[in-house]
C-alpha cells in the first residue's frame, strides 16, 4: 500500500472517530444524575430506555480511557472514563463478587447471567482506567475480579449449565477467546508472569479445539472432546466472531513472534470470509451453518456494525503481516460497503442493523449490545497499524 494513500486513510479515520463517532457519545450517553452511561440512544441521540447495560459500563470506562492513554489526554476522555468507573465500581457487583448484566438508571439490579462477560469488560476497563488516572485500587480490582473468573475457568461447578450436561456435553468459542483478549490487555499494563501461560492455553485450544482446517471453519460449539457435533448449534458458524478471533490470534502470534500461530489465524481469517461474506449483496452474514442447511438464528442473514469493523481491521493487519495484495483488495472491497451502508450522515455514528440487501432495519444508534466500543476500538488499531505502515521502510 503506497504511503501517501495510507496516510489519507489515517487521516480518514481519524476524522470519522473524532468528529463523528466520539462526539456523539460524549454528548448524548454520559448520565450527569446517576453517573454511568446510557447506551439506549436513537438516530438523534434522544434516550428511549434508562436501563443500563453493565456491559457497557465497562466497554466505556474501557474506551474513553484507552483513547486518553493513546490518543490524546484530553480531560473531557478521562471525566467520561470515571463517570463509567465510578457507576460499575459502585452499583454493578453483586455480594458474591459476580457482576449483573443489567440494572436500573440509578443502579438497581435487574438481571444476572451466567456467562462471565460483564466481569471480563470489568477487567479491562478497571486495567486502562488504573494507567489513565494512576488509581492504584482499579488495577488491584482488575486483578482480583481477574482471578475470580479464572478460577470459575478452572472449576465451572460455580457456574449453573445452560444444557444439561448430563445429556449433552458441549464448550463454547466465547469463553476461551474472550479470556485470551481479556488476558491480552490486561498483560499489556500489568506485567505479570502468570498471564503469559494462560494467553497460550487459550490461543492453544481455539486453534487445536475449535478451528478445523479440514472443514475450512472456526466453529462456535464443539463437544467436550472437540468433536463437531450435529447439532444446528454445533454447525454454526458466526464469521464476525471468527474474524475477530482471528485478529486476536494474529496479534498473540505477534507477541509471540509464533509465524504459525498467525498463519493459523490468517487462515481463520480466510475462511470466514469465504463462508461469510454475501455473494448476492455484499457484507457479512451474521450467521451461517456450515453444512448450508437453515440456521436457527432468524436473523442470520442480518448485517450488524460489529463484523464489519472487525473485519476491517482483521484485513488490515492480514495484508501488514503477509504483504499479500488479496488482503489490500478485500479490504477495499469490506471498507467501500461499509462506509457506503453503515455510516449517518446527518447525526453521526453508525446504523447497526441492516436487512440483507443492505436497506435500514432499524435507525437506533445505541442499544444494550451497541455503544462505545467496536468501532472506536476498530478505528485506534486502524489507526496505530497505519502509523506502523508509515514507518516500515517497505511502503513505497
Amino acid at each position: 500500500m503506497e504511503k501517501k494513500r495510507i496516510k489519507y486513510l489515517y487521516d480518514f479515520y481519524k476524522q470519522n472517530l473524532l468528529e463523528n463517532v466520539i462526539p456523539f457519545w460524549t454528548k448524548n450517553s454520559p448520565d450527569n444524575k446517576y453517573g454511568g452511561i446510557l447506551t439506549c440512544l436513537d438516530q438523534k441521540g434522544n434516550i428511549y430506555n434508562t436501563d443500563k447495560s453493565v456491559w457497557f459500563q465497562g466497554r466505556a470506562a474501557w474506551m474513553f480511557s484507552r483513547l486518553y492513554n493513546t490518543l490524546e489526554k484530553k480531560d473531557e476522555w478521562l471525566d467520561a472514563a470515571k463517570l463509567a468507573y465510578d457507576f460499575l465500581i459502585k452499583y454493578c457487583f453483586d455480594s458474591d463478587g459476580r457482576m449483573f448484566f443489567t440494572v436500573t438508571q440509578d443502579g438497581r439490579p435487574l438481571q444476572k447471567r451466567r456467562y462471565m462477560f460483564s466481569e471480563t469488560f470489568a477487567i479491562i476497563a478497571c486495567a486502562e482506567y488504573a494507567r489513565a488516572s494512576g488509581d492504584k485500587a482499579a488495577l488491584n480490582k482488575a486483578r482480583e475480579v481477574y482471578d475470580m473468573v479464572i478460577g470459575l475457568y478452572k472449576d465451572p461447578s460455580g457456574i449453573a449449565p445452560k444444557i444439561d450436561t448430563k445429556t449433552r456435553s458441549v464448550r463454547s468459542l466465547a469463553l476461551p477467546m474472550i479470556l485470551l483478549a481479556t488476558t491480552q490487555t490486561l498483560r499489556e499494563i500489568d506485567p505479570d508472569p502468570g498471564y503469559e501461560g494462560l494467553a497460550k492455553e487459550f490461543s492453544d485450544i481455539i486453534v487445536n479445539d475449535f478451528f478445523k482446517p479440514s472443514r475450512k471453519a472456526l466453529f462456535e460449539t464443539i463437544g467436550p472432546c472437540g468433536e463437531i457435533l450435529d447439532t444446528p448449534q454445533g454447525r454454526c458458524v458466526n464469521p464476525g466472531h471468527s474474524i475477530e478471533t482471528a485478529w486476536f490470534l494474529m496479534h498473540e502470534g505477534m507477541y509471540r513472534n509464533n509465524r504459525d500461530l498467525i498463519n493459523k489465524a490468517i487462515q481463520i481469517l480466510d475462511y470466514s470470509l469465504e463462508i461469510g461474506w454475501d455473494k448476492l449483496y455484499g457484507g457479512i452474514l451474521y450467521f451461517v451453518d456450515i453444512e448450508g442447511k437453515p440456521p436457527e438464528q432468524l436473523e442470520w442473514d442480518m448485517k450488524l456494525w460489529w463484523p464489519h469493523t472487525e473485519a476491517l481491521y482483521a484485513l488490515l493487519l492480514a495484508h501488514h503481516l503477509t504483504g499479500e495484495e488479496k488482503y489490500e483488495k478485500w479490504y477495499d472491497k469490506m471498507h467501500d460497503w461499509v462506509f457506503s451502508h453503515f455510516p449517518d450522515r446527518d447525526f453521526g455514528e453508525w446504523f447497526g442493523y441492516l436487512h440483507r440487501d443492505g436497506s435500514l432495519s432499524n435507525t437506533l444508534k445505541g442499544s444494550m449490545w451497541k455503544g462505545p466500543f467496536h468501532i472506536p476500538r476498530s478505528f485506534l488499531l486502524i489507526m496505530k497499524l497505519f502509523e506502523n505502515m508509515m514507518l516500515d521502510n517497505n511502503a513505497t
